[in-house]
């Protein structure tokens, strides 16, 4: 009776106690409005304007995704592995208790016996210290769970807010970032692996740990198959599928240099708060042409980097002398060697003159031979040079070549480019962003040379002194002299100058219309001298060109100032949209978590308002007309001829020794300006040209982004008239066809030209130099001509310069949101 009656008092004591420790415990439980009203931590989303993701920021990748949108294979592979009562119990799992038990007793194995919704309530509430008291807290706020939550709200809390590596949080977010896909495209093999990571997601990491991963998926697939999830045969091909681990997300749109500008703007605006509050960001960007153009910039930079010498191999690692356990030693070379998609890293084992076997980082063996080796003998010479031989231990660049140019192999050997390109592309009329791509390659350099590199534009800049000549008296049927010119010191900042055209012959009395299709730079430099330089500086400051950064001498005339792309396709698109100033844009709209609108741009005017003209309606028409005939027969004239279509308009542009290559040009929806160069402002070599280095880039954009577009001729606005053949403002039309820059109507030259402007043009050429003289700016126009009156100049026929609108300040991208918000 003693010993009964003592037992009986312990248990009554321990009774007591238990009921006292739930009561004091329960009491301290914190309340559940973090779960019953879930705010998941989320990144900063952007996406271009129909939706698709283009980037995330954040220091959780997590993608909330409703319960019943995970797919059943990966919430049935997730229960039979952490929970497989987990249907039934209350939040405590008295089985699972047992077994862990005994499990820890018997078989001094340690073995957890948390429930799911038990890790839920640590996930939030807990910490993760391994006590009896946390352990104790934790059962009683699983049941208070419980009693608040239903089955699938507590699955759901689970799926979205557990850590699985690799910064993912949340299952969603890990097949993204381990399989790089959507958990609904999810086979069993792969959900098992991902079901496997919650126990330890740091040493079951696919990525860092494919062996222990595997072995963690093997364990799973065998509960999925002990409950029933799997039948024989599912559970068998499970568990041979060959899994491929992407080790990341890759965005179906590559646009890190876009993304990267509106992260700026977003968190100037927001604070580090944006990186956690879920704000999504729709961009301007369409995701067809964006596409393009990745594709045309990176194809354009890899054509010319094949035309260049090989510069050896990135790096030379240590290679065991055998090829025993060689893959392992390629993958431990290759690790610290970013991959990429186009030009496949890859570790050299073996290297002669007439093969090269190396390992790619997937682990796939290559075997070069042949055509594969074109462009690299010099570096398998048994005396290469040290900084250029290949041989065992080196790293280096492989492509496959599709079958192009004229490559029989499937792969060749290359390298990475030393040189960058950049491509933007606008709405005409509206100026938002359709494509940008600020460089070769993001994660190489993440310098934006759309928005900060300040290149020459060379000839690409003409037209905009061409529209300043419009509006000044000189028509394009307005004959000029192409003709050398010697340039004194007093006009160019104590330099002599002796400007000269690439290879091009001298054409006499040219047609302004000509001059700008064959990219004269003669006619330009007196075309300039003429108008005053700063009435050319100027002119481009109304089209949103820093007028600061243009020249204030006659090099002006050959676009020898600074300009950015983003500029560029500024300035063009006004002559594309009838003479309206554009401000470029790519944020259009910004909603919180539960999307509700922060921000959204200011719906624009259709057409612009007057208030937005910088230049007149006829004179951006009529250098439409001038750009339409360089892409017709001048130096852009591979575009219309590619292209097929007659709405195509644009200027080539090369700087001295090709250091800077453009195309710039428009049909009349899309403006889009190509640049190409090197960091360093070395020359690209003597026969790159805007022409062969940005066109072409230029084309294989446009010819997507006009896939579906009609042909679209620009209306003719009032005060043009087309006379005899070419297009005059009212005002000059009566100088007739033929006026000649630097006379009065009526008074020719002293070398009478006549007829046509290809007539003038076929008239021998007088080669004698003309001296310009400070003195009398007008004399250099045109062939040597009978000298003015004392102190008088030449006159020209002129019209007072319109006086256009500002162009539009920069908007604050921000400026519309509510005040509590800015």
């Amino acid at each position: 009776m003693t010993i009964a009656w003592v037992s009986g008092f312990i248990v009554c004591a321990f009774l007591v106690a238990l009921i006292a420790a739930i009561v004091v415990v329960s009491e301290q439980l914190p309340e559940l409005d973090e779960i019953t009203h879930y705010q998941p931590r989320q990144p900063l989303e952007i996406v271009t304007r129909e939706g698709i993701e283009l980037a995330q920021f954040g220091p959780e990748r997590r993608r909330f995704m409703p319960v019943d949108q995970f797919p059943d294979v990966l919430k049935s592979a997730l229960i039979a592995t952490e929970d497989a009562d987990f249907r039934n119990h209350s939040g405590v799992s008295v089985k699972g208790i047992v077994r862990a038990l005994f499990a820890n007793v018997f078989r001094h194995k340690r073995e957890g016996a948390s429930t799911i919704t038990q890790q839920v309530a640590r996930n939030f509430f807990l910490s993760r210290k391994q006590t009896w008291s946390r352990k104790f807290a934790e059962a009683l706020l699983a049941l208070k769970i419980e009693r608040h939550l239903t089955k699938d709200q507590i699955l759901e809390l689970y799926m979205n807010q557990i850590y699985l590596g690799q910064h993912a949080y949340g299952f969603e977010a890990a097949s993204l970032t381990y399989f790089g896909k959507p958990s609904k495209e999810l086979t069993a093999a792969e959900a098992a692996m991902l079901a496997g990571l919650p126990k330890n997601p740091g040493g079951a990491d696919p990525t860092e740990h494919f062996e222990k991963a595997k072995a963690r998926q093997l364990v799973v697939l065998l509960r999925m198959h002990e409950t029933g999830v799997l039948d024989d045969a599912q559970y068998e091909a499970a568990k041979k599928q060959p899994l491929k681990i992407t080790g990341h997300w890759t965005p179906p749109v590559v646009a890190e240099f876009l993304a990267e500008m509106v992260r700026q703007q977003v968190v100037q605006r927001f604070g580090e708060a944006a990186y956690s509050q879920g704000l999504k960001v729709t961009t301007s960007l369409v995701s067809t042409d964006q596409a393009a153009a990745q594709a045309a910039v990176r194809k354009g930079v890899i054509d010319f980097d094949r035309r260049q010498a090989y510069r050896g191999p990135e790096d030379n690692e240590d290679l065991p002398d055998t090829d025993a356990d060689i893959d392992a030693a390629a993958a431990t070379a290759l690790h610290d060697h970013p991959d990429d998609d186009d030009l496949r890293v890859a570790v050299v084992t073996h290297a002669s003159p007439k093969e090269v076997v190396a390992i790619l980082a997937s682990g796939e063996t290559l075997h070069l031979t042949g055509d594969a080796l074109r462009g690299v003998q010099a570096a398998l010479k048994p005396k290469a040079p040290e900084d250029l031989v290949i041989e065992r231990g080196a790293i280096i660049r492989v492509m496959r070549t599709n079958g192009e140019n004229g490559y029989k192999s499937e792969w060749r050997i290359t390298q990475w480019p030393d040189v960058q390109g950049a491509l933007v592309s606008l709405d005409s009329a509206t100026g938002q962003v359709r494509a940008l791509v600020g460089g070769f390659d993001f994660s190489h350099s993440q310098f934006n040379h759309v928005t900060s590199a300040w290149r020459q534009p060379g000839s690409s800049f003409k037209p905009l002194i061409y529209s300043a000549a419009l509006e000044h008296g000189i028509m394009p049927a307005t004959q000029v002299m192409d003709a050398p010119i010697s340039i004194d010191d007093a006009l160019t900042g104590g330099k002599h100058w002796d400007p000269k055209d690439d290879d091009e012959p001298l054409m006499g009395p040219i047609s302004l219309r000509q001059a700008l299709a064959k990219s004269k730079n003669l006619v330009s430099i007196r075309v300039v001298q003429n108008l005053g330089i700063n009435t050319v500086r100027n002119w481009a400051g109304q089209f949103g060109l820093d007028a600061s950064k243009q020249p204030e001498n006659l090099t002006l005339a050959l676009g020898a100032g600074s300009v950015t792309p983003m500029q560029m396709a500024r300035a063009y698109a006004s002559f594309a949209n009838g003479g309206y100033g554009v401000m470029p844009r790519f944020i259009e709209k910004i909603t919180d978590a539960q999307g509700k609108v922060l921000f959204e741009a200011p719906k624009l005017a259709d057409p612009p308002s007057e208030d937005t003209r910088i230049i007149p309606a006829r004179n951006a028409f009529v250098m439409a007309s001038l750009l339409n005939e360089v892409a017709r027969t001048g130096t852009g004239a591979k575009a219309q001829a590619t292209l097929k279509r007659s709405d195509i308009y644009g200027k080539t542009g090369t700087t001295n020794d090709a250091v800077d290559t453009w195309f710039a040009g428009f049909q009349p929806k899309i403006t889009t300006v190509v640049w190409m160069g090197r960091d360093d402002n070395t020359s690209l070599g003597a026969k790159e040209f805007g022409a062969t280095l940005a066109l072409p880039i230029w084309i294989d954009y446009m010819k997507a982004a006009l896939k579906n577009e009609p042909v679209v001729p620009l209306p003719t606005p009032p005060g043009v008239q087309d006379v005899q053949g070419d297009w005059l403002y009212d005002e000059f039309v009566g100088g007739g066809y033929i006026s000649y820059l630097g006379m009065e109507p009526g008074n020719p030259p002293s070398v009478q030209v006549a007829g046509s402007p290809q007539q003038a043009a076929s008239e021998p050429v007088d080669t004698s130099t003309t001296t310009m003289q400070p003195s009398s700016p007008n004399a250099i126009l045109l062939q040597p001509v009978p000298p003015p009156p004392p102190g008088q100049s030449l006159p020209i026929q002129r019209i007072p310069s319109p006086k256009p609108a500002p162009s539009a300040p920069v908007q604050e991208p921000f400026q519309h949101l509510a005040p509590s918000l800015r």
